[in-house]
């Protein structure tokens, strides 16, 4: 791991992905070329070990997880799978550590998707808080072709995002993908840009949230997400108490205070 150019004597050594920091963002990048980043067991607890480590890390406001320009993931690594049964697979939770670290994360997470984004490559970039794709990226999920369905999400999330329809066809027929402009069309994908300016661009979004008050960013996003989760009038309340505790923090009375003399905040992250 690099920390701002220097390396750091406290950070872990993975095998599978690469992990530096600029400024207050963490970069993620999965780095199995050889497989295009195909999903594993031990990659998924690499990510996991990094993404609670800048979790926890009070000097990151944002983590931007990215692959290679071929491929963010082009799906799960069928070697491992293919001859697990039923009743390991349930009583181990297969594919539970999949979502576990991800789903739990305080600060956002934005993926920077260049080329495929398959099956659990997909389902991946769709635990993210925001998706950048590049130009020619490609988003499905084929898993009904190896006469199985999507585990880590693909139903739930793809659908959420897409419609019930355009989820339908994707998911029963295995063939049927979305590019990258189109992703942006149905609202899976929030901007594209030309594969050379992906991470570039990414990290400049991380960057602007990072910037800003840590707990009102971390408020915010838990009061997005519960969107997805409460009826509308619950959702109201959630986000009104939310919005009234932000006048405990020091970043409220700093933003206020900054807008009121017409200057930039210093926001402490508190």
């Amino acid at each position: 791991m690099t920390l701002c150019g220097v390396a750091s004597t406290d950070a872990p050594t993975y095998n599978m992905i690469k992990t530096e920091v600029q400024g207050r963002v963490a970069v993620i990048t999965l780095d199995r070329p050889k497989a295009l980043n195909a999903l594993c067991s031990e990659l998924f607890y690499e990510i996991n070990d990094a993404l609670s480590r800048f979790d926890n890390d009070s000097g990151i406001g944002a983590v931007v997880l990215t692959g290679s320009e071929r491929a963010f993931a082009a799906g799960a690594d069928i070697k491992e799978m293919k001859d697990t049964e039923f009743v390991n697979n349930y009583k181990g939770n297969f594919l539970g550590h999949w979502v576990e670290q991800i789903s739990k994360m305080r600060k956002p997470v934005i993926a920077a998707v260049n080329g495929y984004a398959l099956g659990g490559g997909c389902e991946l970039a769709m635990m993210c808080d925001i998706i950048y794709a590049g130009e020619k990226a490609v988003f499905g999920q084929p898993e009904i072709n190896l006469g199985t369905i999507p585990g880590a999400g693909g139903t739930q999330r793809l659908t959420h995002a897409v419609g019930k329809s355009k989820a339908m066809e994707m998911i029963l027929t295995g063939s049927v993908n979305l590019d990258a402009q189109e992703a942006m069309s149905y609202g899976l994908v929030s901007r594209v840009f030309p594969p050379e300016k992906l991470l570039e661009e990414t990290i400049k979004t991380a960057a602007k949230i990072a910037a800003k008050g840590a707990v009102s960013v971390q408020m915010a996003k838990e009061a997005v997400n519960q969107a997805y989760e409460l009826s509308l009038s619950s959702g109201l309340h959630f986000e009104r108490r939310l919005f009234q505790a932000t006048f405990a923090t020091k970043d409220q009375k700093e933003g206020m205070a900054a807008f009121a003399e017409k200057r930039k905040p210093d926001f402490v992250h508190e």
